[in-house]
């Protein structure tokens, strides 16, 4: 697919990936969606990128849907849950891509923006972004694109319910407060702390990295203790087995970087 919406960067081990539509605050549209499934549903088969980083262009990150090309939505329950869906599907090929995501969000990150960011695995956020649940300020519900299911798990659910039943907008200060994002920087510092961060991750063992984003997302939803122990194990059997822990032992005694093979 050739991309119209987004731009993909690729350094080394890493895809930088630019939500590019600064003209209309990278506002979600169709096309937009289109291009986001096909990008995350084709992660599955890149092993080359390890870590994905999602940014938007301009001077914001995403300001939600576009409500120019909203009007499908209200075409009645057919045309009205494909329309839904073709977006709420980008999120969910979001979570089950193997690569974790770092997004950097920066000024508005609102509606289906601050889903994005929920949808990402490490959220590094600039001093001035502002974040909110914007579709319950336009007559609909604040649930929606995976909102209901990421917020409550990010910050609790009386904060999640204030949010959601409010549309407040949240500061980047509140969200560290809340443990909502990791680090909050100077705008100017948003690339530096994300290529940091994602280089931080690099120096794991390429399986070892995919089985920790596999084991928090299926974990989060594990019916107790003894299915999350099942799948750690079978995790640290796997990188064990492939020789992983041995060279992660040795690279640490011997004061040197770790090579570990894919």
């Amino acid at each position: 697919m050739n991309y119209t919406t987004i731009t993909v960067n690729r350094e080394g081990a890493i895809d930088w990936l630019t939500l590019n539509r600064p003209d209309r605050l990278n506002t979600i549209t169709p096309q937009m969606c289109d291009e986001l499934q096909h990008y995350f549903d084709d992660l599955q088969r890149q092993h080359a990128v390890r870590v994905v980083i999602l940014r938007g262009a301009g001077r914001a990150f995403c300001a939600g849907y576009d409500l120019k090309a909203a009007d499908a939505v209200s075409e009645g329950p057919v045309t009205g849950l494909r329309v839904q869906r073709q977006v709420s599907e980008v999120f969910m090929r979001m979570r089950r891509c193997p690569q974790p995501i770092i997004c950097l969000a920066h000024g508005a990150t609102t509606g289906g923006g601050f889903a994005f960011a929920l949808a990402s695995d490490v959220r590094i956020v600039a001093r001035d972004v502002k974040m909110n649940v914007a579709m319950v300020k336009v007559g609909l519900t604040g649930c929606d694109v995976g909102i209901s299911y990421f917020l409550p798990r990010a910050v609790g659910s009386s904060v999640a319910a204030e949010l959601m039943m409010t549309g407040r907008m949240v500061t980047a200060e509140r969200a560290l407060a809340l443990g909502l994002v990791s680090e909050v920087v100077d705008a100017s510092g948003l690339e530096a702390a994300g290529r940091a961060m994602a280089e931080d991750m690099l120096k794991t063992s390429p399986l070892g990295l995919r089985l920790t984003k596999e084991g928090l997302r299926l974990n989060t939803d594990a019916p107790g203790i003894e299915a999350a122990v099942a799948l750690e194990d079978r995790g640290q059997i796997l990188c064990a087995s492939a020789g992983f822990f041995k060279e992660g032992i040795d690279a640490f005694l011997e004061q040197r970087p770790a090579q570990y093979p894919d």
